[in-house]
């Protein structure tokens, strides 16, 4: 995968697969120390021991229809070569969480991508998720939810341009008085 945000929608992915109608994203940057982490909650249905131990395996997966499971295996090989680590806690009906560390300077570290875009994709193709995100650099932050969208558009589909609409300036006001690095 080319940019970071691909590899989320990859893990919400498989978060929406097992189950989760509930998913935080978070991005922290952290200038001065040279990180940047991605972290990824959910309330999904989660793994067993037996599971989690082998989910970085890129020959496990839970698909019928597959015979690996790269994603995982591609995320941690990403913060690896990154000078970074990708950590997985889980447990049957608890969910899952994921966090993903990078060197945030490594030449190797690949780009964040197009977080609103991203957002957009996940939001309206998961219209049963509600989703919760946020991203820190250094002590600014900015944080986004799916409720802003039930406030300000009611019952009206979040696949309906004027939706998309909304949420992308929304999204771009916030972006526009965050980003300053």
């Amino acid at each position: 995968m080319l940019e970071l945000s691909l590899h989320i929608i990859d893990i919400v992915e498989n978060s929406v697969r097992a189950e989760a109608d509930k998913i935080n994203i978070c991005i922290e940057e952290e200038i001065k120390r040279d990180f940047l982490t991605i972290k990824i909650k959910d309330n999904g249905n989660g793994m067993d021991r037996n599971l989690l131990k082998q989910a970085l395996d890129p020959f496990t997966t839970t698909k019928e229809n597959k015979k690996v499971g790269l994603g995982l295996s591609l995320l941690k090989e990403a913060a690896v070569r990154c000078g970074g680590d990708l950590m997985i806690t889980s447990s049957p009906e608890s969910g899952t969480e994921l966090k993903a560390d990078f060197i945030r300077s490594h030449i190797d570290r690949q780009p964040i991508g197009d977080i609103i875009e991203t957002l957009i994709v996940l939001v309206t193709g998961y219209p049963q998720v509600d989703f919760f995100f946020s991203h820190r650099i250094d002590d600014k932050s900015i944080e986004w939810d799916t409720s802003r969208i039930h406030e300000q558009c009611g019952d009206i589909m979040r696949s309906n341009p004027k939706v998309i609409n909304f949420i992308k300036n929304d999204l771009r006001k916030m972006y526009n008085n965050f980003k300053q690095y």
